[in-house]
């Protein structure tokens, strides 16, 4: 799976002021990927607010991104729940033909057991016609899988190629990397750990972050990938605080106000998310006018 090593980015769906997508924005945003570095865009994850969109909503944003991308990087989807025979039914009913790989979340709210969040992904790779990178991700699932589950899942099925380790535990990344089988890619989940990941086994990313300064985010994760420690942490400690800032009042808020910024969408996000406050705000604009310069 070399096309997922390096920097993928977790779109956002971009709204109008009335709550409708904006697709023109959503194209925008995928062009402004393609044209500074990014490795693979994935569509309808956590970033996107899915779970606010319909059925029909989000065939739209499929089809936007599959139109702007024609056919440049490659695309993951997120099919993922805490209903496992819900996200076996969408993979046999989905088109999937324009995807290289799909996102799977971990089982979410229901806190399954090691064997739960096994036996899940186990059903799901039985019926899967893609390659499946899990996503651990305990700060929204409450519950939080084990390298041991990881390993074991990798090991026992041919098509679970990857995980998105998003603990923010280094040891637990590391303990994966350690044990993995060796075509096992071990993503970064967390922007701010992706460079020490990397430097460590790690294949590189799906980043919030880095769709809002994705030449600089991607530099960066391909010098750590060649272990060019020193250039790779200058570049790590260019963006670190806007990373912080991002993530201060909630994700998608932070960085829909780098792109606001940038004139690339409208900083609109659907309830229960609320856009950043004025003093947030002034942060994020003031970070992204310097580091335009």
């Amino acid at each position: 799976m070399h096309k997922l090593i390096g920097t993928g980015v977790a779109l956002i769906t971009p709204f109008k002021n009335d709550f409708s997508i904006d697709t023109d924005a959503l194209s925008r945003i995928v062009r402004y990927q393609i044209d500074n570095g990014v490795d693979y865009l994935v569509v309808l994850g956590t970033t996107a607010e899915t779970a606010t969109l319909n059925s029909e909503e989000r065939n739209l944003v499929i089809n936007t991104i599959v139109t702007a991308n024609a056919g440049k990087l490659p695309l993951v989807l997120g099919v993922g729940g805490n209903n496992t025979a819900a996200v076996v039914e969408e993979l046999k009913t989905r088109d999937l033909s324009s995807f290289a790989a799909i996102l799977s979340v971990s089982p979410y709210y229901s806190k399954p057991t090691q064997e739960g969040i096994y036996q899940h992904f186990k059903a799901i790779a039985l019926e899967s016609p893609l390659p499946i990178i899990l996503y651990n991700v305990p700060g929204r699932t409450a519950s939080n899988m084990l390298p041991s589950t990881v390993v074991r899942l990798a090991q026992d099925f041919k098509n679970i190629v990857a995980i998105k380790e998003a603990s923010g535990d280094i040891v637990q990344a590391m303990k994966i990397i350690e044990s993995k089988p060796d075509d096992f890619l071990v993503i970064s989940g967390d922007d701010m750990i992706t460079l020490p990941m990397v430097l460590a086994g790690g294949a590189g990313v799906i980043s919030v972050i880095g769709e809002g300064f994705p030449k600089l985010f991607s530099k960066m994760v391909r010098l750590g990938l060649e272990k060019k420690v020193e250039e790779a942490y200058k570049l790590h400690y260019k963006i670190s605080p806007c990373i912080d800032f991002i993530f201060e009042q909630g994700n998608p808020a932070g960085i829909k106000e780098v792109f606001m910024t940038l004139g690339l969408c409208e900083n609109v996000v659907r309830l229960p998310l609320v856009s950043v406050d004025a003093g947030l705000s002034n942060k994020i604009q003031k970070f992204v006018q310097e580091i335009e310069k």
